[in-house]
């Protein structure tokens, strides 16, 4: 499904050169549920972005279902994106002017679905996730777990096979990181392929598989939440 082979990231930084990401080799299969952890600066978020054609490696390859995302050019990477990856990010990127409904709308819109079916489709999403009643509603109208739901939501608008989410849960209390969790649990067990960046030992107890980067180096793997403890 996705494949990182012999992948490097660096960077140029007041004319030093930074590793994000250290000779990266990761498998993740159809179906997996993996969370990504180890501390800030790690390489956590770089290998996120890099697995959703979002940043090209310095080094390396990134296949999703043997294709070499970054031998395609930028339409192509956008044109992959949409048919297979949903994105969920720890800041939710909510169009603050748009009604949750119209949040939802946006990339069925892009998708060319008609006016009828975004409707349909997206007030469905929304009842998924239990907004039905807030259809109306803009971000700055709703607490902060129920922008994340709208977020959820979106995500699922395009139907995705693999879903990358970056801190899905920093920013919700307890008990709504619980909600979020379970809906990704039920993703998964639909077929979907989650790659979860987390600090949260909790969130990533849940996952399938856990991977630990240290200093830009995979360091561990584990089931659950066994590579947690790791150094």
């Amino acid at each position: 499904m996705l494949r990182m082979e012999n992948v490097t990231k660096t960077y140029k930084l007041r004319r030093q050169t930074v590793v994000a990401l250290d000779d990266a080799n990761v498998h993740i299969h159809p179906g997996d549920f993996v969370s990504l952890v180890g501390p800030s600066g790690s390489g956590k978020s770089t290998l996120l972005l890099m697995l959703g054609g979002m940043l090209s490696p310095t080094s390396g390859r990134v296949l999703l279902s043997d294709q070499s995302i970054y031998d395609l050019g930028s339409n192509g990477r956008a044109r992959l994106r949409k048919a297979n990856i949903g994105f969920v990010f720890q800041t939710f990127n909510l169009v603050p002017y748009l009604t949750a409904l119209e949040n939802v709308k946006i990339p069925l819109y892009l998708a060319g679905r008609g006016d009828a079916e975004q409707e349909v489709c997206a007030t469905a999403l929304l009842e998924r996730v239990g907004l039905g009643d807030r259809l109306d509603h803009k971000p700055s109208e709703m607490s902060v777990g129920q922008q994340q739901r709208v977020a959820l939501a979106r995500m699922l608008a395009n139907d995705p096979v693999v879903i990358l989410a970056d801190e899905p849960t920093g920013n919700l209390d307890p008990e709504t990181a619980d909600d979020v969790m379970g809906f990704f649990e039920d993703c998964n067990r639909e077929g979907r392929t989650i790659v979860m960046v987390t600090h949260d030992p909790r969130a990533a107890a849940r996952a399938k598989r856990t991977l630990r980067l240290k200093a830009g180096k995979l360091v561990s793997e584990a089931p659950g939440a066994k590579a947690l403890h790791v150094a």
